[in-house]
């Protein structure tokens, strides 16, 4: 007979306990979730780990930004004081 079937002739010391572990499963659940989702927030939120890893290609638009800045102004200023 299936354990996951209530029928009304169980006692009620046995739906007592089926109650009882239900309970602990979902909590255990609901823990492993919890501890799931925190490990995953502090790996998404980790901005050291982030500044290590992306450290050269942030560099690298830092620098083109730069000099496309550069150049821009150097043009404004060349034409404002020809």
């Amino acid at each position: 007979m299936n354990s996951n079937v209530i029928s009304p002739d169980l006692p009620t010391d046995v739906l007592e306990q089926r109650a009882v572990e239900q309970r602990r499963r979902l909590h255990d659940t609901v823990s492993e979730l919890r501890t799931q989702v925190r490990e995953t927030v502090r790996e998404k939120l980790d901005v050291q780990r982030h500044a290590r890893e992306h450290v050269w290609p942030a560099t690298g638009a830092a620098a083109v930004i730069s000099l496309v800045a550069g150049y821009g102004l150097a043009g404004t200023l060349k034409h404002l004081f020809r």
